[in-house]
């Protein structure tokens, strides 16, 4: 068995031996002693000279070999412990953001989410009253798991968010810059943005055990250079985001559109996609702390742009040379556009079920706000496992032994790194594979059209 990344011993036959082969030295012919010895006499001298030096040359080979072979016998050992070691579990760090009549929403969202491994922002912008916030930050403190983990935080200070414009973007960042800088361990591996409309369809448990298989600066990014219609209608009008300067939301000031227009950048080159990202730690603190401009050239050109936060992440993450070739070409989400394709995603209903399971996606939206939906409560039970009000399940849970009759399953925190995945596991494995095949990975990579 060769190690692998070890040159494999070559052994060459006897005959061909170089060491052996250079040497000329005749002695078949006696020949006289000029000091009268027999010839015989000689030969068995430089006979016995051979045998010495060449034992002497034989033993210094050997160790050699076997100095030489030390640290490949460490290295193949360390690499078969690497090998078949199991890698811990990863981390994510999610942002979740909601507006005006959210709170309920996201918290649902959250005890969806919930892993005590993981990082959690909740955002109600600006819109919403700051008794919502209140009462958010309420819950998450008296929430047993929750406050003993303390790995979730509701932001105080909201930004203003319009929809469509860079505040989208600028609160996304906002909350990556949380993540790797606010208070906490900045331990985590991926950051994910969703909304109050998201809804996860695989359990913490199966989303660790998939991705902790995977390299972790993988970025999945949705994203295309062909801009179509969006070119002419996104890309060139030129818009400001009132939610920079004031303090109540409006929508995006226009200007001019029929005489104001931009020419389509030259100095990079545009890419567009979904709002909705995966993006890896190194990504992340590219962006935020970027070592060359163009994470901030692109945040200002930006600031002009309709929709803004569906190309932001795509066009950094493409003119990068160091990212490009980390990106996914999909946005890790379920969305039914409706046929014909529009603008905006259609409502999930029962009739997108089947549909959505065959997806694989680990996420979908967008669901409605009705409290009893019924879709929710269907994941909820037969994807999720989970009981209305609770924290979704994991290997992490230790089950309540003294809670007085209490039927929350996961009252407690227990090993972290235990997984308990599933079938979601099974479904998102396949998506995984699916992208990251020869078929689709490289080809699909910030490629120019």
């Amino acid at each position: 068995m060769v190690a692998a990344g070890l040159s494999p011993i070559k052994h060459q036959p006897a005959e061909s031996q170089p060491c052996f082969a250079t040497m000329d030295i005749d002695i078949g012919t006696p020949t006289s002693s000029p000091r009268g010895r027999s010839s015989s006499w000689a030969g068995i001298d430089l006979r016995v000279l051979l045998s010495v030096v060449f034992g002497g040359i034989f033993t210094v080979f050997l160790l050699a070999a076997s100095q030489a072979a030390l640290p490949s016998a460490s290295l193949f050992l360390q690499r078969y412990s690497a090998a078949t070691q199991r890698p811990s579990p990863p981390r994510f760090a999610y942002l979740v953001s909601g507006s005006k009549g959210d709170a309920a929403r996201l918290r649902r969202c959250l005890l969806a989410l919930y892993h005590p491994r993981n990082r959690y922002i909740l955002h109600l912008d600006a819109e919403a009253p700051d008794s919502d916030r209140a009462e958010l930050a309420a819950f998450v403190a008296a929430h047993p798991v929750l406050a003993a983990a303390g790995n979730v935080r509701v932001v105080e200070k909201a930004n203003l968010v319009t929809y469509r414009g860079i505040t989208m973007v600028t609160t996304t960042l906002h909350a990556a810059a949380a993540f790797l800088h606010g208070p906490g361990p900045a331990d985590w591996d991926w950051f994910i943005n969703l909304s109050a409309s998201d809804y996860p369809l695989v359990t913490q448990d199966d989303l660790m055990d998939v991705f902790s298989r995977l390299p972790r600066d993988l970025n999945f990014i949705e994203h295309t250079s062909d801009m179509g219609w969006k070119a002419h209608a996104r890309a060139k009008p030129l818009v400001v985001d009132p939610g920079l300067y004031l303090k109540t939301k409006r929508d995006l000031m226009w200007m001019n559109t029929e005489t104001e227009k931009r020419e389509l950048p030259t100095a990079f080159t545009l890419f567009t996609g979904s709002a909705w990202t995966v993006l890896s730690r190194p990504f992340v603190e590219y962006l935020i702390g970027g070592w060359d401009n163009l994470p901030r050239t692109l945040l200002l050109y930006y600031g002009n742009f309709v929709s803004s936060p569906e190309g932001y992440f795509q066009t950094v993450a493409c003119n990068a040379d160091e990212f490009r070739n980390t990106t996914v070409n999909h946005d890790m989400h379920y969305i039914s556009w409706g046929e014909p394709l529009g603008q905006h995603p259609e409502l999930i209903n029962a009739t997108h079920w089947g549909r959505m399971l065959r997806s694989d996606a680990p996420f979908a939206r967008k669901f409605n706000r009705d409290p009893n939906d019924p879709v929710l409560a269907k994941i909820d039970v037969e994807l999720l496992s989970r009981q209305p009000g609770m924290v979704i399940p994991g290997g992490w849970c230790t089950r309540n032994v003294g809670g007085g009759g209490s039927d929350d399953h996961c009252s407690a925190i227990g090993d972290t790194t235990l997984l308990h995945s599933g079938p979601g596991a099974a479904r998102l494995q396949r998506l995984v594979e699916s992208l990251l095949s020869k078929d689709n990975f490289p080809p699909k990579q910030c490629k120019i059209i």
